[in-house]
């Protein structure tokens, strides 16, 4: 029969698509699985390399299929020798590294639980999220590399396909912990939906994704599928630099990305972009809409548009964008349609279908349920879903329902604005106005500031523009890189109170 892998065109995922299928991609079965062996173990076959890991400072660290595999298993007999248990948690909190992929790789092998942590979290951050998973082990250096020598290079994993294998803590703040998302080994089956459509990852790629491994973006669709496929991926280990990104798609001849919206943002006001020769067939992002100067840009400097995939770490991913199908009409600004057997909608608060263009929060069929997104969305009349924001960024104003999405989109329009976070703040007369944070490379001065009214003015209506303005020098960041509204909403209050 032939394998999924096989197919490109959007028809074809429709008509051969089954979630039975996706089991003939993996060796384990829905009794015994792991990750590991997957992933790793059973591609060790010559010196194919894995994973590229490109540093910020310069230069990389390329390892192989092999080396990841002998180096995991050394570390699982190592974690056997320090007390480590089936079931215990460790915690690695490492950038992109040899290290990194040994101690993740090593604690599925042992049947222990991975759990990846932000390297950038401080001391409070990481304090609650090791309060609450309880690690045998926190990994914060590589230190240990230097021990397992003295270790097996190999090691069978036996864990059950329902045994648990990795904790995703989703992007909050430090002061308000984000749940755990407790995923099993055979998560990594369902995880090839968005593989095979969000990423349109196919065999014989070369594909980067340079989002941190510690969320769900960078760790399932940057690493763990790809690698799952055997294919060789680019990691981005230290401080993001679009320059250095742009730099290493041509060295490396990568020939899918995908990335966040702030990724593809930096690209494009990094003027760095024209210096490089590319090879990308396919694109992709994921975790808030992408502006469409930005969604141009990608078009224009990469030969081919942006696809977006949409979802969340507690549901996965349910609208894509099927990147590389030739039949599939990439439609700007839209999140794509329905995963392959998956079933979308938009629902008004009582539940029942949106007509095409009417807002409503989208929702997904799920054992026999509808499970809220907590996402608002409209669709056309072609079945495209649209992102609306948020459903507490809603903005309502003297009756009028607003997105703080399309707003954003609008005043980013502007060539002098760099960022933008738009929030709805009280006002006696018409209930909520808007408020634009704006992060510009001009100074913010009345003028500007009636330049971006205006222009929102043209781009959207009379009514939908930010009657209020504010320059500020950085926005509010939740720690996957989007711009965090909550806190803008926050510390607006605390001003006015």
């Amino acid at each position: 029969m032939t394998s999924l892998t096989a197919y490109t065109r959007y028809a074809d995922a429709q008509a051969h698509f089954s979630s039975a299928r996706l089991w003939e991609l993996f060796d384990g079965d829905r009794e015994r699985l792991n990750i590991a062996h997957e992933c790793i173990d059973r591609h060790v076959e010559g010196e194919k390399t894995a994973v590229i890991v490109v540093k910020a400072a310069g230069g990389e660290e390329i390892l192989s299929y092999r080396q990841i595999s002998e180096d995991s298993a050394r570390f699982a007999h190592w974690l056997l020798s320090k007390g480590v248990r089936p079931g215990d948690r460790v915690a690695i909190k490492l950038e992109p590294s040899r290290a990194f992929y040994a101690a993740v790789f090593g604690a599925m092998k042992a049947g222990a639980i991975a759990v990846p942590l932000f390297t950038l979290f401080g001391p409070d951050g990481v304090k609650l999220r090791v309060e609450d998973c309880k690690p045998k082990l926190l990994i914060e250096t590589g230190d240990f590399v230097a021990d397992l020598d003295g270790f097996p290079a190999t090691f069978t994993a036996n864990t059950r396909a329902d045994q648990l294998a990795i904790f995703q803590y989703t992007s909050g703040t430090t002061r308000e912990l984000p749940d755990a998302v407790k995923h099993t080994h055979r998560a990594i089956v369902t995880l090839m939906v968005a593989a095979l459509y969000g990423t349109g990852l196919r065999p014989g790629d070369r594909f980067i994704c340079p989002s941190s491994p510690a969320w769900g973006h960078g760790l399932w669709h940057g690493t763990l599928a790809p690698l799952a496929l055997g294919l060789t991926i680019g990691a981005y280990a230290g401080k993001f630099d679009a320059a250095r990104l742009l730099q290493a798609l041509e060295q490396h001849r990568f020939t899918n990305i995908s990335a966040a919206a702030t990724h593809y943002r930096m690209m494009r006001v990094s003027g760095a972009a024209p210096k490089h020769r590319y090879f990308i067939e396919k694109l992709s992002f994921t975790g808030e809409p992408i502006d469409s100067e930005t969604a141009a840009f990608a078009e224009a400097t990469f030969g081919h548009p942006v696809c977006s995939m949409y979802g969340t770490t507690e549901i996965g991913v349910i609208l894509v964008s099927y990147p590389g199908a030739e039949d599939f009409v990439v439609k700007p600004g839209s999140l794509g349609k329905p995963i392959p057997g998956g079933k979308v909608e938009v629902h008004d608060p009582e539940g029942r279908p949106c007509p095409p263009g009417v807002m409503g929060e989208m929702k997904v069929w799920r054992r026999n349920g509808w499970i809220a997104t907590k996402d608002l969305g409209r669709t056309d009349e072609d079945g495209y879903f649209f992102h609306g924001g948020r459903a507490d960024d809603v903005i309502i104003s003297a009756g009028w329902t607003m997105s703080a999405i399309e707003i954003e989109d609008a005043v980013l329009k502007h060539p002098d604005v760099r960022e933008v976070g738009a929030i709805g703040v009280p006002d006696a007369l018409r209930g909520q106005v808007v408020k634009a944070f704006v992060v510009a490379d001009r100074h913010g001065n009345e003028a500007f500031a009636k330049e971006i009214q205006d222009l929102v003015r043209e781009r959207l209506s009379q009514h939908e523009y930010p009657r209020l303005v504010e320059f500020v020098a950085e926005l509010p960041k939740t720690p996957a890189g989007k711009v965090n509204r909550k806190m803008l909403r926050t510390k607006e209050k605390a001003h006015v109170d």
